[in-house]
């Protein structure tokens, strides 16, 4: 019977967690516990976890997120006889408390205003009643749809995506003094001095060479703007998508095996048993977070200290 491979459920959920195939998975089996498992028993097994992946994308969140990262990375799926290229949106939030979490995650073939509602509608369903900052990638349609469902919210878009769309512009001999240009943009002390040191970038050789670059800025500065008037703690842990983009990185050293996946849910499972396990990493919250979150009480006021009484009892 199978009850003797009941001990070895999370060895498993671990393995495949990790994005080992399920014929990888026996071969381990076998060579370290000279144990064999069915296919059968295996999926069986893995299978458990799309219930898991229903709960978890359910459950109720926190009334308030000061920094909520979205960010995409791209996994190839099978649909309609053939495999193509799909994003999968994750939400990474920030709690008040500086801890962080996975918020959900999202498989849509198309994206666009009406998705992204759905997204920010399905977040306050759940309780999410604010955003301070909310920090994107720039997708259209994105900002409004924030905006509509939590209108206090401070959209940012993420300088990493900005400047490695200025680098896509750019030979790879340029490459080092453009990312120095770029930061000394986003790092400047004011809106003003900010415009000013893109003006700089703009007329300079480089600038010159690649005007999409300065351009690429312009087009989104008045929403770059708001960035200026954070004090440094804040900027610390929102200027970038650094936190969202680790996560990515995680998520696709367990998917780059995977020629591809067969339907949208054995991606989901995956996806969300690797999330599982790194998530259980995130016990604390960043070392920046005490002199972020007395910036936040100060930028923010009432906001950000005085949540409701349903929040304190979570």
């Amino acid at each position: 019977g199978q009850t003797r491979f009941e001990g070895f459920d999370e060895k498993i959920l671990a393995l495949y967690a990790r994005g080992m195939t399920v014929r990888e998975i026996q071969g381990l089996l076998l060579d370290q516990y000279q144990v064999e498992v069915g296919h059968d028993f295996i999926s069986t097994v893995t299978d458990a976890g799309l219930t898991e992946v229903v709960a978890w994308q359910n459950r109720p969140l926190e009334r308030l997120y000061p920094i909520v990262f979205f960010d995409a990375l791209r996994v190839k799926i099978r649909r309609d006889g053939a495999v193509k290229n799909q994003a999968v949106y994750l939400a990474l939030g920030v709690a008040a408390d500086g801890t962080r979490d996975v918020l959900r995650l999202w498989i849509e073939q198309t994206e666009g205003a009406k998705f992204w509602r759905k997204v920010m509608n399905e977040l306050r369903t759940r309780g999410v009643e604010d955003i301070l900052i909310a920090v994107v990638d720039g997708r259209k349609g994105f900002p409004a749809a924030i905006t509509g469902v939590f209108p206090q919210a401070t959209v940012q878009p993420c300088s990493v995506q900005l400047t490695r769309f200025s680098l896509a512009y750019c030979g790879w001999q340029d490459r080092k003094p453009v990312v120095a240009a770029l930061k000394e943009i986003y790092r400047a002390a004011s809106a003003e001095e900010g415009a000013r040191r893109l003006d700089v970038l703009a007329d300079s050789e480089l600038g010159k060479q690649y005007p999409m670059m300065a351009a690429s800025w312009r087009r989104h500065w008045a929403e770059v703007i708001p960035f200026y008037d954070y004090p440094p703690e804040i900027r610390k842990m929102s200027y970038t998508t650094n936190a969202i983009e680790s996560l990515n990185m995680q998520l696709r050293k367990v998917i780059k095996n995977r020629g591809h996946f067969p339907h949208e849910a054995a991606a989901s499972k995956l996806i969300f048993l690797a999330l599982r396990n790194i998530v259980k990493k995130w016990t604390k919250p960043s070392t920046h977070w005490g002199a972020a979150a007395h910036q936040f009480a100060l930028k923010f006021g009432q906001r950000f200290v005085s949540p409701p009484a349903a929040m304190e009892k979570r």
